[in-house]
């Protein structure tokens, strides 16, 4: 990685703890986030600016206030309820893309965990997992021959492992498809995840598939949150319950299979 790509990664990662830092406590001064982060007024002040430019927070004199909850996450019970009927909708249609046999990779996700549940459908299958709860339900599930979970530090109340540094050993690996969850897609910006780390893990996780297949329900395109890890022709085959015509032709235009109503 060079020195620039260093830099950005960094300049990334202290963003996302500013976030966190002003979500938790509402507002924050410059001089504050100085002494925090240990760096110079004017690399706050650039933070603030980058971060104000994507609606995460609203500058005010000599500090910032919390703007939006684009950088917000909800706890993994909470996705579990959300649309869930969407979600189910997603995962069957994700089925019929895996063949017994496959080599899969399951991102963790509340739709990539209905689509778990679905596996005793298929025979032969290896699956590389982040997700605590995935792997639970895969770990006597018949179908599944090898079942591996990536390590690290467990994100809590997300049920899902973040590696302690940036290999995770993944990239050793030939995965035949990779089932992606997301937090937000557009053509713009591809797909977003609120938090760097897991943005970085997920880069990890398309570098070593064959296929990359998105799954996301319909209300999470069109919006962004804070960290990029797809650009829209990173992307195989995207799986949602309904998308609008325009949308639809747009993914397809970037070379993109979409599947939905």
């Amino acid at each position: 990685m060079s020195d620039h790509s260093e830099d950005k990664l960094f300049t990334q990662e202290r963003q996302q703890a500013i976030l966190t830092y002003v979500e938790t406590h509402k507002k924050a001064t410059v001089a504050e986030l100085c002494q925090l982060f240990k760096v110079s007024t004017g690399t706050i002040r650039n933070d603030l600016r980058e971060m104000e430019k994507l609606k995460l927070v609203t500058r005010t004199h000599g500090g910032v206030l919390i703007r939006s909850k684009t950088g917000l996450e909800m706890m993994a019970t909470e996705k579990e309820v959300r649309n869930h009927d969407a979600k189910v909708v997603v995962a069957r249609r994700a089925l019929e893309q895996i063949e017994d046999g496959d080599t899969l990779l399951l991102d963790t996700g509340s739709t990539t965990l209905e689509l778990a549940k679905l596996l005793s459908e298929r025979k032969g299958l290896s699956v590389i997992t982040n997700d605590l709860q995935i792997a639970i339900i895969l770990e006597d599930m018949p179908g599944v021959v090898n079942l591996f979970i990536i390590g690290g530090a467990v994100r809590q109340k997300l049920h899902c492992v973040i590696p302690f540094n940036r290999d995770s050993g993944l990239s050793e690996l030939i995965i035949d498809k990779a089932f992606m969850g997301a937090n937000g897609f557009t053509l713009k910006n591809g797909a977003t995840t609120p938090d760097v780390r897991q943005a970085n893990l997920k880069k990890e996780m398309i570098a070593c598939a064959s296929n990359v297949i998105l799954l996301i329900d319909s209300h999470k395109v069109g919006h962004d949150t804070f960290a990029k890890f797809a650009e829209v022709s990173d992307i195989s085959i995207l799986i949602t319950d309904t998308i609008s015509e325009e949308d639809r032709a747009g993914i397809e235009a970037r070379g993109v299979m979409v599947i939905s109503e």
